[in-house]
């Protein structure tokens, strides 16, 4: 992996934390409030192991573009962000809805979000990896 795949992954890993707090610490906080026998307890979260699992998605989200993307820019990474949202955040969304006993819009809030993160992390990797005779 060279150096502006490292860099895209800890772009990507970054900007993912930071939009995971305001999706799910405060957009979402009220609706897990209300469905609080559905979650662990604060103290039995296993916060390293989410960051690990970020991490790794992060770094697939990263090398799949890398390595399938034909011309990288900011607008490929836009197209490939939307289409890697809308197939993980539907069944994110809606898969987790049709088995668990969320509310509607926790799905909703689910597949929108993971939709608004990707596309951001597609547009900053389309900007970190862009194509020699683009930059």
């Amino acid at each position: 992996m060279n150096k502006k795949c490292i860099l895209a992954v800890i772009a990507v890993f970054v900007l993912w934390s930071i939009m995971d707090f305001v999706i799910h610490g405060l957009i979402l906080a009220p609706i897990y409030a209300e469905t609080e026998s559905l979650w662990r307890p604060m103290e039995e979260v296993k916060m390293g192991l989410g960051y690990l699992i970020m991490l790794i998605v992060s770094t697939a989200f990263v090398l799949i573009y890398a390595q399938l993307a034909k011309d990288k820019n900011v607008c490929s990474g836009f197209r490939y962000g939307l289409l890697y949202g809308i197939a993980t955040g539907v069944s994110m969304g809606f898969g987790s809805y049709c088995w668990m006993p969320i509310p509607l819009s926790l799905a909703w809030g689910w597949m929108l979000g993971c939709i608004a993160e990707t596309i951001a992390a597609g547009i900053v990797i389309g900007a970190i990896l862009k194509s020699p005779a683009q930059a």
